[in-house]
Formats: C-alpha cells, structure tokens, sequence
C-alpha cells in the first residue's frame, strides 16, 4: 500500500462562506484529492460562541478529543479564543526598550534617581517617572585614539555606543557626574534638576581629563568628597586599551575651576608597570573620615596569585599620602566579586564552589580593618615593615621608588594621614580573615545594607536577577527572602541604592530599574503570616491589629504590643481556653477567656468582647478574661437542620481583633428534633448539657422538668447515677423472629427497659410499622419482666402490603400513649416475605432457604406459598421436568469451545442436578458454574463434533424426563468470499465490507487486519456480508465541546477520483474559525494547508429587498419575457450563482447573473403553479441555507382576440408577410449595426487595457526615478558652502522687503548745498536724540496710528524706520515693544483675544517682526540656516532635473499640483562641456580654459541652459556676484572654427498652425557631451564686470513669454496653451483654429509625481522643522523672552485658555518669522529663487503653517491635493510644535539682565550702516505729514509739558525745514 494512497494530499481552493444566525448553508467546498475511496464525508466546525460581543483573537489550536466520527469526513474548526489579559506591569518600574542600563545614582535630598545608559541618561523621580531624557551618543570615536575633533585625525575611527562609566552626583554644586567610555573616558557634568542640561563639556581635553575606562568590561567606580570650600572627585579605574597606561589607577581630581577633572596639582597613585598592577575595582565608599577601595589584583611583584583587598586614603588628603591597603579574605572562599560600607561593618560578596558559581557572604568589623591598616602603616612607619618576628608584614607596593622606613615611635599619631616624608603607597601583608555569614548556590553581584531598629539587614543581588533579603545576627545569616526583580539570567548592578527613608531600594538590571520596598509589611494580612514571613523588620502591632515596623507601632517598647518572629516565645495571641466552651442560647452567662501574654492597657483603656455583632465588656484579671454573653434575641438562629450556632468571639481593643475563636449557642430543644428514633439518647448524649423529661419527653438544659417529674441527666453529668443514653426508656430489639410471611396471622413481640419512668401514668402503649404508603399501628401490652427490662406484645395482624420483591424491610417503633416515642438502640425492622415473589417455578420454590417455609402448592393455580397456607394434600414434593424455551447460539465452529446459553424454567435446583445433565447435538456440554441461574439458565461450553453436525439441546436431571428444545443447534465453518476496499490511510477509520457464507457463526465475531482489530459494525441481513469500521450515521449538525467550543459538521460527497464536493455547515452567530480541517476516515488535513495558506471566511449572510416596492406582501407584477432584477446586499460573497436556486412557485427562475448587489435571473415564460397549490406563485430565494421569500409573482395576461372576419385575417396575413420580410431586413442592418457596435467596444476596452498598462508604467517609472535621486542629492549638496547673506543686507531686507532691499539710498547733494546739509543733519541729531525720550516716542507712534490716512503700509515703514534709527539701542527698543505689546494685549482681551499678532496691523507688529530678525540672525546662521539652505538646494536641482515649460511655468517635478507638468514629456539628460577662461565668460582671474561639466536636459530652451550652466559654473560663487543670464549668449563649438549661438528664437524656430514653438537643445540636435561656451552678448553694451558692481539689483528683469503675441503667433514650449488641462495662461485672440484633439492620457495619474517629489524632499523637510522645533540645542534667548512675555500678559488678563496662549506664541514667532524665512529664502542667502521653487516653497510653508494650528486636521476627498500630501505628517509636526512649546516653557526663565546683556552685543551689528540719516529724514517726512496732530497731543500731555517735548519737536522741524522760528 503506497503512502500516498494512505494519506491522500488535499489542495483546496480560496473561498469565502455566508455566515448565518440559524441554519444558513453557504456554497459547496470543493476539495481536490489524488485518491478517494469513499462515497461520504463530513465536515465538523468547532465554533467559541461568546456572551456578549466582545473583541476576539483567531488562533489555531489542535483539535480536541471528538466523540467517534463517521469512518470518513471532512472537519473545519472553527475556535475563538479571547485574548489573554495583558500582564500587570509593576507600579514602580521603569524600562528603556533597545536600551541598555549601566549605572545608578541618587541626589540625597531630592530624591532623583540618574541612570547612565548606552547612548543614554535618564532622570528619574522617586517613583520611577521619567522626568528628563539626555543623548550622549552613538559618536564617531575609537579607544586608539585622543579626542579629536576631525575625524580625519583618526581614520580608523567608526560609530560607538557611549556605555555610561562612572555616575555620581555632586550636591553641593546641584551637579551631575556623567562619564562615558568615549573619547577615553572624559567626563561632563549636567545639571541635576535637568539632565538634558550640560554645564560642562571639555571641547578638547588633554591627558589629564581622561577619567573612566574606555572599554565597557573594565569598571570604573568613584566619588564625590566634599571638602571646605570645594568638592573633589576620587576615582579608580582598572587598565583599558593602549592609550589608558598613563592613567593613574586612583586619582584625586578637581571638579570646578580653569581644567574640570583633571588631576593637576592633586594626589595620583603612580604606578611604575602597569602591566603587574592591573586593578579590577568593585566599589568605593566613605564615611566621615576616610574613602575606601575595595578591589581585586594580583600580588606584589606580578605574583600569579588574585587576592582581594581594601584601600583606605583620608578624605583630607589630596595627596595620596595616607594611602594603605590590606589583603582581605573570606575563609575558604574565592575573590570579592560585591562590596557595601555599612555602620561598623563592610560586607563582602565573594565567589565559593566550583568555579566561582556560588557564593559567600563576609562581614568585616571596621574596627578590626582601621587596625590591621593602623598595624601595616606603623611597621611601615617605624619599623621598615617589619613585624615582631622579622617578616615583612608591610611594604610600599605599586613599583615605586619609596621603601618604609624607621621614623620615631609617634610618627603614626603625629601625621595620621601621612606627610611628604612619610612612606606610600603602603601595603599590608597580613589578610584581615574571617568567617562566611551565609552561602548562597549562585554568584553575588551586588551588596547593599540597612541598619535598621537595631538590626542588620543585607540585601544581595545575584547575577540571575534575583535579590535577597538577608537577617545578619550575630555570625549568622539568614535568607528569610528572595524575589525574582529582572529578567531570569541579567545580573543585578552593584549600584543598589536606599532612598533617603530607608524605606525602598532601587534595584538596577541592564534593562530596568525596580523600586523595591525594604519591608512589605503591610503584605501580611494577620499575625501568623506576619510571623511566619520571619522578616525582622516587620512584626504585629497588636494593639492596631496590622503587620508593621517597629517605629510605626506606637507602643513597641512595652510588653507584648509589638511581636518579633525572632523572639523565643513568638506565638500570636490566641484565647487558650474558654470557660465554658458553650452556653444555652435561652440564657445570658459569664464566659471566661485565657489569653496568655495579653497587654496591658492604660487606666481609662478597655477590651470588650464581641459575639458576632454583640458587644460585651470585658473585665480582665491577669491573663483572664469574662464577658457575659448576648440574650437570646441578640443569637443567631440556628442554621436548618442544625441544634447550635456558632459565632465568632473575639477579644477587642476598640474595632481591633486581639484575639479570636469560635463561641457555640446551643439549643437543647432542637437536639430531640434531629433524633426522632432516639430524642432520649440523642439529648442526653449529645455534646451539650441536655437532659431528658421522660414524661414529657422533651428536652432541657439545666434542672427545668416539671416539678415530680423524674429527670434523665446529660452524660456529662458525673455526681448522679440516672444519666446518659442507657438510662433513658428505649427497645432493645425484637424478642421473636424477624421475618414475617404475608398472609399470615403473626404476633410481634418487643424487648424494653427503663419504663419505669412512667409508673403512675396511664399504660398505653401501640407499635408502629411503617409499610409502603401507610404507618400502620397496632395496639400493644406491656409485660414487665425482671429488674427494669420488659416485654412489649403487638396485637396479632395479617400483613398484605402491595410488594415488588422478594422481602421487604419495615421498619417498627413504640409509642407511649400515641405520641411519645419510645428510644430505638438501634434501627429495628421486621421483614415481611411473600413465597409467590421471586419463584417462578418448583425448583425455585424447593431452592428458597428453608426458614421461610415455602412449599410448591398444586391448589389450584400452583404456585410457591407459605406451608401453613398450603392443603396438606396439595404440596408437591417433586418438580415437573425441565422445560427449554430459548437456545443461543444456534451455529458454532466445529472445534467447539462456543458458550452457549440455555434458556428456560425447572433447570434444576442447584448446580450439581445440571453439572453432567446438559448435551448439544448428542455431544456433551459442559456447564459453566459462575453462569448458572437457578432454574432459569444454563451456559456450557460445546464439545468438537463434525462439520454439519446438528440437532437439538437436551437437559436430563436425575430421573426426571428430559427436556429437549425445539431449535436445533448447527456445527458450521465460516467462509471469506470478498474483502472491500482492499486499501486505505494508515491512520484508519476506513470501513471494510467482508462478504462470505456462515459469516454470523457464533455470538461474538471478531475481525483482524492484521494483528490489528477492526470493530464489527451491524451485519446486513440476509446479505452474507459484514462491515467493520465506524457507525455511518449522521452527525449532529453542532455538537457542544467543553471550554465554550462548538464543534459543527457536514457531509462531504465524492464527485470523481480527485474531487470531493463539501457544503459548509450553517454556524450560529458571532462564530468565527479557530481551528478547519478535513477528516478523510481517521486523516485530519488542516484547511490552510489543503488551501495554500488561506484561512477558511464566513461572510454575512446575503440580503434581499422584496420584489414589490409596496411591500413583501404586494404581488410582483411581472410582463413575459422580462428578466426579474433583485437587489441586495453581499450577494456574491462566499457564493456563486450555480450555487443559487431560484424558484416562482413550482418553476425555476434560472440566475444570470449575481453580483454583489444584484440577481438577475429569466423567470418561466408562463406562470407556474404555486408550491401550495393555491393563490399566487411565491418568490423563493435559495443561497446555501438561506431561504428567502421576496412576496408573490402575478403575470401580466396577454388581452384575448376577439373573432375576427376571414378577409380581415386574409388582409392581416398579407400585411404579417410584409411586416415579416421588413423585419428580416431591418434585423440584418441591425447586425451589421450590432457587430460594428461590438468591434467598436472591443476597441474600448483595449484602450483603457492600453492605458491601465500606462498608468502602471508610469509609477514604476516615477517609483525608480525616485530611489535614484534619493541617492545622488546628498553628496551634491555638499559640495559648495552657503551664501549668508551680510547682516546689513539681511536687515534690510527683513525690514523692508517690498523694496527690492534698498528702500534708503543717499540724494546726491548738490553745490552750494553744504550748509544746508549740516543744518538737516544737526535736526537729523536732536530727532535721534528725541526719540529717546518714551513718553515722545510712544506719543508719536499712538497719533500716527489715530490718524485715519496712515494706511497699514506706511506703519510697517515707519516701523521699520524706526528699527533702523534705534538698532543702536535695542534695549530700548525691546522696552518700547514690551509696552506696547502690553497695550495691545488690552486692547484685544476685550474684543477676541486669539486675534492678537494674526495680522501685521498696527506698528508694535511690525516691530516685534523686526525684532526677531535682528535677534535670531545668529540662530540662522548656526542652526537653522544649513538645513534651510540644504531644502532650497534640494528643491532647485530636483526641479532642475525635470522638463520645465518655459512658458506655462508647469515642472514635471514639483509639490504644487497647481504648476504640475501633466503630459509625459519625453526628455533626455545630457552633459555639456563648458569652457570656462578667459574669453569664454569664465570666471574673473582664470588664467586658462577650463572644462566644467554641466547637467541640461534636451527639452531645456537656450535660457534654460544658461541658467542651469552659470548655477553649475558659478555654484560656489553667490549669486549677486555672478553675470547676468540676459546678458551672454550661449554658443555651441564643434571643431575649430565652428561656432553657432543658440537663441530661444530665430529663424530656425518652428511655426505650424499660429504656434511658434521656443527652440530647445532638442532643437538644434546638440549631442550629448557637446562643448558650449559663454560669450558676452554683441547688442548689450553690459559687461561682466558691469553686472557684478552692482551693489544693490532691484529686482529680476527676466523676460517672460506667456503673454507673448507675435503677429498672431503664440509661444509654446512643452506643450501648448490650449491643451492645458486646467487652462492655461497663454492666451490666442486670433487663433481660430485648433488641432484635432489627440489622445491623451488621464491627468490625475501624473499626480504621482507630486508623491516622489514629497518622498525624495522628506529627510530634507524634516531636518528643516527639525532645526526650527528643535530644543535639543540652547534656546535662542530671545524666544525664552518672547514666550515668557506672553505669558505673563496671559496671566496679567486672565486668559487661562492654553489654546490661546497657544496662538499668541504661533502668530509671534513661528508665523511671523519662521514662515516668511521658509518662503523667502532670499531673505537669508544671496540666490535665486524661481517659480517653481517659489511654489514648493509655498506648499512647505503652508504645511508648517497647518502644523501650527490647534485644531483638529481633518481632509477628505474634496481636499485640495496639497492638502492630502503631507496629511499623515501633519500631526507629527503638530506634536513638534507642542512639545517645543512645553520645553521652552520648563526652560529656565530668561532674566532682564540676560537680555540686556545680549541685546547690548547685537545692537554693535549696525552702527555702521549708511543710511541712519535717510532713516530718520524718512522718518521726519511722515512726522511732517501729522505735525499738528503729533504737536497737540504733546502738548495735552501734562509730563510732555514739563519735559518740553513739542517745544523740542519745533526746534527739529526748523532745523530740517531751515525755517526761522521764535523759539
């Protein structure tokens, strides 16, 4: 059998299914197999139906364990699963994702945290919270080299992460330490209230600033030693990389002054080879005197052997004078690998095991470490280091020259820090040794302590991210916790910190950091967890009821208020014993509590006892305790069925539990109640002190029966003798026998005792039987017998009950009187028998045991009766022969060995009548023991006998007839004919038909393939065949599966050998596909894997409208021969048409079509029946199981014909012929008509083919151009530097940018005017002078702005005039604005406020423009002006690398879809080589010809050319410097002497049909590669040298050709006028005719080319918002200023709405300034600006603008195009400018010195410039305009009167106007 055949492959088709709410059956599966064997399939579904609509999760799953499946089938799961809830991430955590954490530091009074990591430094708050981000790298550096600052200095420099070093934090100068492995380890220093913030930075550091490591694996550890007057930083380093050899292993360095951190002039622990002095530093620590070094290295003179040590040095010591060290050692253990300082102690990690990969915990007494240094440094002082015995226990270590020595006895208390004089560094050789505290089983990385209520508790981190919490007490230590804080495997830091309180630790991993409680007390719920937890910083508060610290518990220090786990006796207060344990709930009582150690409590305190919600006070003695207990009223009910309550007692201390146990209520009177067969014995005996009233019979607690009542006393009584069970009136038993026959007379006797107790009362007594549906009594009499016993007689009865067995317990009981119960010891029944039941025949009858007396009765009907109830003369003694009624089998194999079963009755009385009586066929059967049944059955076991053999059954016990049955029982073998299928999957499950003859032998046939069983399903009479393999029946459609799954199938069928037809099951509602999969017998093929990878859809099921408009009830009227349309819904979805059935009435209506909203389908010609046999024919929809009526169809009748004449039929069939023979002419035209028709749409359709093809042409062609550029542009843009404009001519423009920039130039001054001038310029003086006055100059500005013909023009100029006159003194001027600023502020508030600064309308706008351009011109040229110019360089060569039609202005490559290029222009690069010297147009000062490479394109026009050329040419050179275009002309050379100039126009230029079209490179077949030159145009009598000394151009004089008309002719260039799109702006009065239309493609596809142009530009607009947003560098102060201002004018009014202020600071600064700059680049650089540029520009500068709005950017499809191209990064750059806002908000405030300061600097940058004078004569010129005005309102003003200001203003006007006045 191949494999193949086996398991089949499965290929299946993509496909969407209907979903449907009920049943909904959508279209067929079909499933394509390379063999099938089976006629059936089915196809289960597993569906996950939810509650309530939630979102859910599609996720595979294997497939659960189904019940048994048809042996063939095709199963598609489908399971939901919700998704798991997210993890809860801790509260107190933070994580930098991709970043790696290295170091952690603490500020000690604020609380920050600081982390250094890779490329990163993080500001923390106390509870994790990022504050503050700082970037330190990745930078271009290598450890080979020093610092440099170009990177050619060293070339094998590459890109290097910047691993934090060393982090420490300087408090007294609010400073952050940050050291990085780059650039050989300098250090910065930031500050702490933000890290982003650096103080210092070394721009070049020498040798002596290289601090940390440079080499990540080599630790560096430090610290900050404050001394008077200044901080000092300590730091030890291990050796990285060959440049680390001259730096110190431990240095003292300097933290402020000329060099920070160099160790100039400060202690250096010189080394003489490095090599033998390799230190790997662990940690460094201090206390009030001294710095400690804890470290590893190898012994003194390159000893191989590692040893661990401690270095000390006075924290005085700048010198390393006092530096010694001493080896340390943990008995038996390995090297130091984790170090902590804690109070008198330091503690030690150090590596134990194998390997190191355990570790040991060592504490080391600081007093014994000060005395072994102490020891080392005096040996080394006074006695050559010697010691006592002449070895050398101290030396001076680290190469050097020095050597101890033998100074007086008192050297070491004279100089305790050492001295000039003194030996160092010294070494002691003795270890300090002691004992390990703890051992853990993986290695220590770091240690930390807390010395808290006078304890010791050591925290350890180890290198798999777990902490532990460690008890140190005396020389043990304990682990009483451990928690997992990192990853599994990242190692905790040892920068494992305390907070301030000591009340959490921060733990450090490489990828998060963990705020961490030191005790979790409050965890801990009671007081057995409290001490069970064994933290011995956590104990239980009694008093408060809670698990807390020492310090948090009020009254710790007294006896028994505070519980310690460690203490001897920790047990938690408990009630020990209870007195009494329970209480009568009819009674209040005193109850008593033991509470050992209870405390004691304050004279006016109290403890109260608490039943349940009952409060009782408490009066304590000692350790006991009595409270009363609740009345009854204040008790719970009992629960049902219950005879107490128990409630909670608990011992308070106002609402706080001390102690608690459980108080039982009892109720003796709900005792008797559980116990009906013994209320006695059950009161008495129960738990509680109950005792008994016999008389009465009721149950009490204490001494309460009715007064002469004798009483029955609780067994717990113990001083009474009548008491307990034994003593209460009870029935032992029956006195007679128990078994009872039915019909006869019996009489039933009862043994009693203790009826004493009711001598003196009335004796009656009555015995009760409970019988099925009746108690029935019977009267009884007491017979006393000796002592307390008696006898009880029930009155003599015939029992009859209604049996359905054999015997039937009853149970019996006696009362007193009829009511009072007597006790039963035990459960007593009589059993009541009938010998009819159960004996079918004699030999049962004669079987049954003897004591019943049972006996065969012939009387009558015979039948098995009690002997008494028998006529003597009826009993039969012998049975009657034995009878065989049923034989099972009847065939068997004739090697015997078959069981067969003999069905019958008298088959003998016990096995040994039958054990040789039984015979099949006349051979022997033997009798199987275990299976016989008296009388009833036989089963033996046949003997061989011959094949064919047969005969009957006999049975012959003793001398009895036998008994033969009536079958006949057949020896027979079976015959195999046939076997199918003969193949089938390993997996199984295929069913296997077996034919053959005698197949049915025997009663319990098994099949084998194999050695493998196949399970026997039916056999199919009388066929001789058998099956095997699984039941075929039907499956449930849905089955329920555990876990909310629903699995549903559905029946496959084979349409051929390799295709299998599957309709899908119908799914509930919500359902979705978990798992889908294909059962082919016992092979499961998962959906995907048969389908390529696609998922299994249900869609929606379809819907449909009713055929009737006026309802689904209104009949559809339908004309013959007319295709019914419905609409719908999701009609095509997961069907197809052939799957849809469609029927009117009893007929069909064949589909179509099916599309998604509409079925189309051709109903019957003729109305068919309906399906009901009455009314109209219904409308029926059928889509898989979906069935939709649409309302009933009614067709329209044809009207009948009337009778007609026979000549009028004659003459009608005359005129039919004609009719006939004209329509079969017109039906031939109309072919011809239709086929013409058909070849024309034909054509349609192969041209949108065509242009499909195009359109996908095109954006692949825009989509490569695009990747080519992105990676030509860079390398372009560098070449050449940036053109600043001066600052003069920057100014100028800025202030005045509608004059060309030269608004003032100089009148020439004529003869004789000398005098006249100095006049003017001496007004000129005093005008300059009265402008300093505030009071005139803020006079002047409101009366200019009152005036109603001082447009908003001539306020911008004067306002720029004024900018002019006061550059000098921008402090003042800054003044000036700031008031008026304030005034519009109040102006505004009263009216809209977010109006203010929207518009430049009155003069402080003007003036807060000009401000910001004098302020930020330095930020331009530092910052903003690269990127700036980079964009402008960007935009220009891309547009220059497409075709730009000179006349309509149109690119190919632009943003501005207005000035968008929309015809595929075919065009081709070319490079031409231009001749640049002398006489060639080069540049000024070439001595020869030179060869520069230009890139044109050959669709450019000549003026396009030499544009592009003098761009290439003169790139580097700006462009006010180089000639004009106009005036060369461009001249192609070819050989020697062949010359020709290139114009736009000449007689070469084409003209057709009115249009003249401007010559190109194309044009005059200019190859590629071609040599042009530059040559001075022969009619301009302008030169070179001419256009360069022009100092001051007006303006571009380019000559345009869109309105050029030439005699009729009109320009075109790319493409004409006319065939613009959009209509262009040529237009043609006399042009009449146009060209017929030719075939263009869709405009819209070109807008692609704005998508590549945005792609290419992005970095480059990017990096341009970047700048601007950007606070990654210092502010400019005067936006701080800005800002801060608005603010405070915000706050001045009240205006607390943020959007407004957000307005303000938009219109001020970004609006005003930032957005002109991006418009107007020739504001900022000396170049040239064309049109299209200009439109990119603009589209930019509309983005920044949108990006500044607050609200909301909403575009849809009626957006312009502009709009929709930089949709998805607007809100981006919103985000930007939010941000940017925030951060200059947080910044420091600006001070006014500050801006003073720096206003002072820039108003140097003017005070040369020309035209002041001509600033303030245009100035006097509009005072001119409003002299009278200006001098009224001077005059009104009562400070203008005494300062004479209008006096002042009329000296200026006579000096000016050189008129004589009074004055």
């Amino acid at each position: 059998m191949s494999s193949s055949l086996c398991a089949p492959s499965v290929s299946l088709s993509p496909l969407t299914l209907s979903h449907s709410p009920s049943l909904c059956l959508p279209p067929s599966l079909a499933l394509s197999t390379l063999a099938s064997v089976h006629p059936t399939f089915h196809l289960p579904l597993v569906l996950y139906l939810p509650c309530a609509p939630t979102a859910l999760t599609c996720a595979l799953s294997q497939a659960p364990v189904m019940a048994r499946w048809p042996p063939f089938g095709l199963c598609l799961l489908l399971l939901l699963l919700s998704p798991p809830p997210l993890p809860l991430t801790g509260a107190h955590r933070f994580s930098a994702p991709n970043t790696t954490l290295n170091h952690l530091a603490l500020a000690p009074g604020r609380g920050t945290l600081y982390v250094g990591a890779v490329n990163r430094l993080f500001q923390l708050s106390p509870e994790l919270q990022l504050e503050a981000v700082a970037v330190t790298g990745p930078v271009i550096d290598s450890p080979d080299c020093v610092p440099f600052r170009d990177p050619t200095e060293c070339p094998q420099a590459q890109l290097t992460d910047n691993a934090n070093q060393l982090l420490l934090v300087s408090s007294r100068a609010q400073e952050l330490v940050a050291c990085g492995q780059v650039r050989q380890g300098v250090c910065e220093t930031r500050r702490l209230g933000d890290v982003a913030e650096v103080l210092y930075q070394a721009e070049d550091p020498g040798d002596g600033q290289f601090v940390a490591a440079n080499t990540p694996g080599v630790a560096t550890v430090g610290l900050v030693v404050p001394l008077p007057g200044r901080d000092l930083l300590l730091v030890a380093r291990g050796l990285a990389g060959k440049l680390s050899a001259g730096v110190p292993p431990l240095a003292i360095r300097q933290l402020a002054g000329s060099q920070p951190f160099s160790s100039e002039g400060l202690g250096r622990l010189v080394v003489g080879d490095f090599s033998d002095y390799n230190n790997s530093y662990v940690g460094a620590f201090a206390d009030a005197r001294s710095a400690y070094f804890v470290f590893r290295r190898r012994g003194a003179r390159a000893q191989a052997e590692y040893r661990s040590y401690v270095a000390r040095v006075c924290l005085g010591d700048t010198n390393l004078y006092s530096y010694v060290e001493v080896p340390l050692a943990c008995q038996g253990q390995g090297l130091i690998q984790a170090a902590f300082l804690a109070p008198g102690t330091l503690l030690g990690a150090f590596a134990a095991g194998p390997r190191g990969t355990q570790a040991a915990l060592c504490a080391f007494p600081m007093a014994e470490l000060g005395a072994s240094m102490e020891q080392a440094r005096r040996l080394c002082y006074t006695a050559g280091g010697r010691g006592p015995s002449g070895a050398e226990e101290a030396t001076v270590e680290y190469g050097v020259t020095s050597r101890c020595v033998t100074l007086p006895l008192d050297s070491p208390e004279s100089y305790p820090c050492g001295d000039e004089h003194t030996p160092s560094p010294i070494a002691g050789r003795q270890p300090l040794e002691v004992q390990p505290l703890l051992k853990l089983g993986q290695p220590v990385s770091a240690v930390a302590a807390l010395q808290a209520d006078g304890h010791m508790i050591a925290f350890l981190g180890d290198t798999q991210g777990q902490l532990h919490k460690v008890f140190l007490h005396g020389s043990q230590g304990q682990v009483y916790h451990s928690q997992q804080v990192g990853l599994p495997g990242s190692a905790i830091s040892p920068d494992l910190l305390l907070d301030s309180s000591g009340s959490h630790l921060y733990v450090l991993t490489a990828h998060q950091v963990d705020r961490i409680p030191v005790a979790a007390c409050p965890q801990f719920p009671d007081c057995a967890s409290c001490l069970q937890a064994q933290d011995p910083l956590c104990g239980w508060c009694v008093l408060q009821g809670r698990c807390t610290r020492k310090g948090q518990c009020g009254r710790a220090g007294q006896l028994n208020q505070w519980l310690w786990s460690y203490e001897e006796d920790r047990h938690c207060l408990h009630i020990q014993s209870l007195l009494p344990g329970h209480h009568p709930r009819q009674e209040q009582g005193q109850v008593t509590l033991s509470v050992p150690r209870l405390p004691i409590l304050d004279a006016d305190e109290y403890f109260h006892c608490a039943f349940g919600d009952y409060d009782s006070l408490a009066h304590v003695e000692g350790p006991h305790v009595a409270c009363v207990t609740p009345p009854q009223d204040q008790v719970p009910l009992n629960p049902p069925g219950t005879d107490h309550v128990t409630v909670p007692l608990a011992l308070m201390f106002e609402d706080v539990a001390v102690a608690a146990t459980n108080f039982s209520f009892y109720d003796c009177s709900a005792v008797q109640a559980l116990e009906a067969a013994a209320p006695c014995r059950a009161c008495v005996g129960s738990i509680w002190r109950c005792h008994w009233c016999p008389q009465s019979s009721h149950c009490v607690y204490g001494e309460h029966c009715p007064e002469g009542e004798r009483t029955i006393y609780s067994a717990q009584e113990v001083d009474v003798q009548v008491r307990g069970p034994g003593a209460c009136p009870q029935v032992e038993g029956l006195a007679g026998p128990h078994l009872v026959p039915v019909g006869w007379e019996s009489h039933l006797a009862l043994r009693v005792r203790n009826l004493q107790h009711f001598r003196g009362l009335p004796a009656s007594f009555h015995c009760w039987l409970e019988l099925p549906g009746e108690l029935r009594g019977l009267p009884a009499t007491l017979e006393e017998t000796a002592g307390d016993s008696g006898l009880i007689h029930c009155q003599a009865h015939q029992f009859y009950p209604s049996m359905s067995q054999r015997e039937l317990p009853v149970p019996i009981y006696v009362t007193q009187g009829e009511a009072q119960r007597l006790d039963n010891t035990h459960a007593l029944y009589v059993i009541l028998y009938d010998c009819a039941m159960g004996h079918p025949d004699c030999s049962h009858c004669q079987a049954a045991n003897r004591s019943l007396g049972c006996l065969w009765c012939a009387d009558g009907q015979p039948a098995c009766r009690y002997g008494p109830l028998c006529p003597p003369g009826a009993v039969e003694l012998l049975c009657p022969a034995p009878s065989i009624d049923a034989v099972e089998p009847l065939t068997g194999p004739p090697e015997g060995g078959l069981a067969l079963t003999i069905l019958g009755s008298n088959l003998g009385r016990a096995f040994a009548d039958v054990q040789y009586a039984v015979s099949v066929a006349s051979r022997p059967c033997n009798p199987e023991p275990s299976l016989y049944r008296t009388s009833a059955r036989i089963v033996c076991v046949t003997s061989p006998a011959p094949n064919g053999t047969t005969g009957p059954v006999r049975v012959a016990i003793k001398s009895q007839p036998p008994g033969i049955s009536s079958q006949h029982f057949t020896y027979q073998d079976p015959v195999l004919l046939s076997l199918s299928p003969r193949w089938g999957p390993q997996a199984g499950g295929t069913q296997l038909t077996i034919r053959g003859q005698h197949l049915q032998t025997g009663g319990n046939t098994s099949a084998f393939v194999g050695g493998q069983p196949c399970p026997m399903a039916q056999p199919q009479d009388p066929q001789p065949r058998r099956r095997c393999g699984a039941p075929a029946a039907d499956p449930q459609a849905c089955i329920q599966l555990g876990g909310g799954l629903l699995q549903c199938s559905t029946v496959c069928s084979v349409n051929s050998s390799s295709l299998l037809l599957c309709r899908s099951p119908a799914v509930p509602d919500r359902a979705r596909p978990q798992r889908v999969f294909f059962t082919l017998d016992n092979v499961q093929v998962d959906f995907a894997s048969a389908s390529g990878g696609q998922g299994f859809l249900y869609q929606p099921n379809p819907r449909l409208a009713p055929l009737s408009r006026e309802g689904p009830a209104r009949p559809y009227r339908l004309k013959p021969g007319h295709v019914l349309d419905v609409e719908g819904e999701g009609l095509n979805l997961g069907i197809s048409k052939e799957e849809v059935r469609v029927h009117i009435g009893r007929g069909e209506c064949l589909v179509k079509t099916l599309t998604r909203t509409h079925l189309y389908c051709e109903p019957p010609a003729h109305a068919p029946q309906p399906a009901n046999g009455s009314g109209l024919p219904q409308f029926v929809v059928q889509m898989g199981n979906v069935q939709l009526a649409l309302g009933p169809v009614q067709y329209e009748a044809e009207p009948p014909l009337s009778a007609f004449p026979m000549e009028a039929q004659a003459g009608v069939g005359m005129g039919a012929a004609v009719l006939i023979a004209a329509v079969l002419l017109l039906t031939l035209m109309y072919r011809h008509k239709s086929k013409q028709a058909l070849r024309d749409y034909q054509k349609v359709l192969v041209q949108l083919e065509s242009l499909e093809t195009g359109v996908g042409d095109q954006c692949r062609k825009e989509f490569t151009d695009l990747m080519t550029e992105m990676t030509d542009l860079s390398s372009d843009l560098e070449a050449s530097g940036i053109p600043f404009l001066d600052y003069r001519t920057y100014a100028e423009r800025a202030f005045f940018p509608g004059h060309g920039g030269c608004p003032l130039q100089p009148k020439p001054e004529g003869p004789g005017e000398d005098g006249h001038c100095a006049t003017v310029r001496q007004g000129l003086t005093q005008l300059s002078n009265l402008l300093n006055s505030k009071l005139f100059l803020l006079t002047l500005i409101h009366t200019l702005e009152e005036q109603p013909s001082f447009s908003q023009r001539d306020r911008c100029h004067v306002a720029s005039l004024l900018s002019l006159a006061l550059h000098g003194k921008l402090e003042y001027l800054t003044d000036i604005m700031r008031t008026l600023l304030g005034d519009l502020a109040a102006h505004y508030v009263h009216r809209n406020p977010k109006l203010m600064l929207r518009r430049t309308e009155t003069m402080v706008e003007k003036l807060l423009t000009n401000w910001l351009s004098i302020c930020l011109y330095a930020f331009l040229r530092e910052v903003a002006g690269e990127p700036l110019y980079m964009l402008f360089r960007a935009i220009q060569y891309q547009v220059d690398k497409g075709p730009v039609d000179a006349v309509t202005g149109k690119a190919k490559r632009t943003l501005n879809d207005s000035r968008l290029l929309r015809e595929d222009v075919e065009f081709q690069p070319l490079t031409l080589m231009v001749l640049v010297g002398p006489g060639a147009g080069g540049a000024a000062g070439s001595s020869e010809t030179q060869r520069v490479p230009a890139r044109v394109l050959d669709t450019d026009t000549i003026t396009q050319v030499k544009e592009k050329v003098l761009d290439q040419v003169y790139k580097g050179t700006p462009f006010s410097q180089r000639p004009s275009v106009h005036a060369l002309d461009l001249e192609w050379r070819s050989g020697l002497a062949g010359h020709l100039t290139l114009s736009d126009e000449d007689l070469t230029s084409v003209t057709q049909n009115h249009w003249k079209r401007l010559n190109t490179l194309q044009h005059y077949k200019v190859p590629d590669g071609a040599t042009v030159g530059l040559v001075p145009q022969l009619h301009s009598g302008s030169t070179i040298s001419q256009s360069l000394a022009q100092r001051c151009p007006l303006g571009e004089n380019i000559p345009t050709l869109e309105d050029g008309e030439e005699g009729g002719l009109c320009l075109w260039h790319l493409v004409k006028a006319t065939e613009e799109p959009e209509g262009a702006k040529v237009r043609c009065s006399s042009l009449r005719e146009r060209e017929p239309a030719r075939a263009k493609a869709i405009p819209e596809i070109y807008l692609t080319r704005l998508l590549s142009m945005k792609g290419t530009l992005q970095k480059f607009v990017d990096d341009t918002f970047q700048a601007i947003l950007s606070v990654n560098r210092p502010i400019p102060i005067a936006v701080k200023y800005l800002f801060d201002l608005l603010d405070e004018l915000a706050e001045k009014h009240g205006i607390e709405d943020p959007g407004t202020l957000h307005i303000w600071k938009t219109n001020s600064l970004l609006l005003r300034f930032w957005v002109n700059a991006l418009k107007n680049p020739q504001l900022i650089f000396d170049v040239r600006v064309s049109d299209n540029v200009d439109a990119i520009l603009a589209v930019i500068a509309q983005t920044f603008i949108d990006s500044c709005t607050t609200s909301e950017h909403k575009v849809g499809r009626d957006s312009p195009v502009n709009k929709l191209l930089y949709a998805r990064e607007i809100p981006r750059y919103k985000q930007m400018v939010e941000r940017y806002y925030a951060d200059i908000r947080q910044s420091s405030p600006a001070s006014y010195q500050e801006m003073n300061s720096a206003l002072a600097e820039l108003s140097g940058n003017y005070t040369s410039a020309p035209h002041c004078l001509e600033a303030l004569q245009e100035l006097y010129n509009h005072i001119h305009r409003y002299y009278d005005q200006i001098i009224s309102a001077l005059e009104e003003d009562p400070v203008g009167q005494k300062l004479q200001l209008a006096c002042r203003l009329q000296q200026v006007a006579a000096l000016v106007e050189n008129k004589v006045t009074d004055l």
